[in-house]
């Protein structure tokens, strides 16, 4: 009880000295904030180590002019901030997903799916922004800062009650909090970035308009999905909730409306960049997965949904269950590919089923056993595939139980559809891209639509990518984004 009551003592009086002494007034919210164990040299370090990780997950696109052009919009709304001892420094990564974030120390990322989504000079200016107001609001300091605290609190209490389970359930609270922005921390970022891109000369009102084309392609992609629709997140930090809109569309009619949009430079400028996964990532074709940049294709059957993930392609049949997982491995010293199955990826199960096997002019070798995925029993099938001096191509194959001969050999012939691609057919696959057209007199959002070459609910997505209400309609002379 003693221990008890001496540990409990130093809680109550340690824990909030450390606050009380680390708190400082936030030149560029004038609120008092609790940011004092990581320091502007600390951030800095954090920024530059991590950068050349997100370089090598994500890439830059290659478009240097567009590079740039994202670069002076970035510079002309930190040109007056509170924190001038940043260097702000802006990447544009080449992903097609909708993203935004800024590390420590001044670097800040869009990703080339955010800029598609986008309309307007004053909508990326928003969103680099915000951005800035993450840096000069110092939440990443602030949630280190923090978290070593409840850290220490966590340790502070499992000594004073002996017990693990409390470190670690506080310590899980606390990493959460590290991994995600408050609510107050997102409405503050708002708050600033509405001050920085208006006093830029950009219209305030771009910023509630970005975030409801957020919340309209996030219903899209659950409609085209088949799920429920659910509030929107990039990067999952950044909630477009309906409050978040409300509460910026409030705060940005006190700046006044006007400003600059850019609608024609800004639409110019991302005239013909790629849209969804681009060569480097490989992209999916209907039924055909082609990967320019490693110079290979191979196809699903029909009804399969293809998602090219970072370090593997998933495709799976919702209807049948059947999944087909394809993935690179290494491969050295010429190794065949009956040997590496049967020695490592076999290694420890039966080898009684491994076959040889030619995969068009391939040596490949396939072996058959029963496992499951996801907890569904499945007869599993894989190949490996002498692709690359350096590399074997791998297929992990789910077939369930029940499937039907019909299923099987579509699954066969997946396998067998693996080749290389010619010079010839590198050059021929070709990503998506944004291509900018002009509205003329008897054009219709639906027959604007009917150039897309995503067909899919091709109106749905034309309205959400240009920001158009729905049932709202194109007009004569003026600039839409199509996707060929």
């Amino acid at each position: 009880m003693e221990k008890f009551k001496a540990l409990f003592l130093a809680a109550i009086i340690i824990l909030p000295a450390i606050w009380l002494e680390g708190c400082s007034t936030n030149p560029a919210t004038g609120e008092q904030q609790f940011a004092a164990l990581m320091s502007p040299a600390q951030e800095n370090s954090v920024g530059s180590e991590e950068h050349p990780n997100i370089m090598a997950e994500y890439g830059e696109v290659k478009d240097q002019a567009l590079v740039n052009y994202v670069r002076q919009v970035g510079a002309k709304v930190t040109k007056v901030t509170e924190r001038p001892d940043v260097q702000y420094k802006f990447f544009v990564l080449d992903s097609p997903v909708v993203n935004a974030f800024a590390l420590p120390g001044g670097y800040i990322y869009v990703s080339r799916g955010l800029l598609a989504l986008a309309n307007n000079e004053a909508e990326l200016a928003a969103v680099l922004a915000h951005e800035t107001g993450h840096i000069t609001g110092r939440h990443s300091a602030e949630r280190y800062s923090t978290g070593v605290v409840t850290s220490l609190g966590a340790n502070i209490l499992s000594a004073v009650i002996d017990s693990g389970g409390v470190t670690q359930a506080l310590g899980l609270g606390s990493d959460l909090y590290l991994k995600s922005y408050s609510r107050g921390q997102e409405n503050e970022a708002d708050s600033l970035g509405l001050r920085y891109m208006t006093q830029a000369g950009y219209d305030p009102a771009a910023m509630t308009s970005f975030l409801y084309s957020l919340q309209q392609s996030s219903a899209l992609d659950a409609r085209l999905e088949g799920r429920a629709s659910s509030e929107v997140s990039y990067f999952s930090t950044h909630p477009a909730t309906s409050d978040r809109v409300a509460k910026t569309q409030a705060e940005a009619s006190q700046f006044g409306r006007g400003g600059n949009t850019g609608r024609e430079a800004y639409l110019q400028a991302i005239n013909g960049m790629s849209f969804g996964d681009s060569p480097a990532q490989g992209f999916v074709r209907g039924s055909d997965f082609i990967h320019p940049g490693m110079g290979f294709a191979f196809s699903v059957p029909s009804g399969f949904t293809i998602a090219n993930q970072p370090s593997q392609v998933v495709a799976s049949s919702a209807q049948s269950g059947a999944v087909v997982v394809f993935d690179m491995a290494p491969r050295s010293g010429g190794q065949g590919a009956s040997a590496y199955m049967a020695n490592e990826w076999l290694k420890g199960k039966n080898t009684d089923g491994l076959e040889g096997i030619s995969i068009n002019g391939m040596n490949a070798a396939t072996a058959g056993f029963e496992g499951q995925v996801n907890g569904r029993p499945m007869n599993i099938r894989l190949v490996a595939i002498e692709f690359a001096p350096d590399r074997f191509a791998r297929f992990l194959i789910g077939i369930p139980a029940n499937a039907s001969s019909g299923l099987v050999e579509d699954l066969k012939r997946t396998t067998y559809s693996f080749r290389s691609l010619s010079a010839s057919d590198r050059n021929a696959a070709r990503p998506h891209r944004i291509k900018i057209v002009t509205a003329q007199g008897g054009d219709t959002a639906q027959s604007l639509a009917a150039r897309f070459a995503l067909k899919d609910d091709a109106l749905g997505r034309f309205q959400v990518l240009n920001g158009m209400q729905p049932g709202e309609n194109v007009t004569p002379g003026r600039s839409y984004k199509i996707v060929e």
